[in-house]
């Protein structure tokens, strides 16, 4: 059973910094490109940043420069380190295989001013 299980999520003030973690089990990450996505009320769900299996990353231009997202396929984890944090990043983020159905339950993100 493939499961993709984030976690790091929680309330940090603005400016603050957050670490979430995405653990892959049931199915080799090192194959497929990652992505983090997240969805504020309200709002349809968007991408944030991706990495493919080469460690080539990718970002949405809100975050960029804010956000980094790493892996390691040793361990089949997917980060995504979140700093100069922002009420707009308020959002339940979400782990996402790219190119397949396997999504995370999500872990929420809360910034306040």
């Amino acid at each position: 059973q493939v499961q993709l299980v984030e976690s790091g999520g929680g309330l940090v003030q603005a400016g603050g910094t957050l670490r979430l973690s995405c653990a892959a089990s049931g199915i080799i990450i090192s194959d497929n490109a990652m992505g983090w996505y997240r969805q504020a009320p309200g709002k349809q769900r968007e991408f944030v940043a991706s990495i493919t299996q080469r460690g080539n990353t990718g970002y949405a231009d809100s975050p960029k420069g804010r956000f980094t997202i790493s892996r390691d396929n040793a361990k089949s984890t997917v980060d995504l380190q979140m700093t100069s944090l922002k009420p707009e990043d308020t959002a339940v983020y979400y782990c996402h295989m790219n190119g397949t159905t396997y999504w995370g339950r999500g872990t929420q993100v809360t910034v306040s001013e």
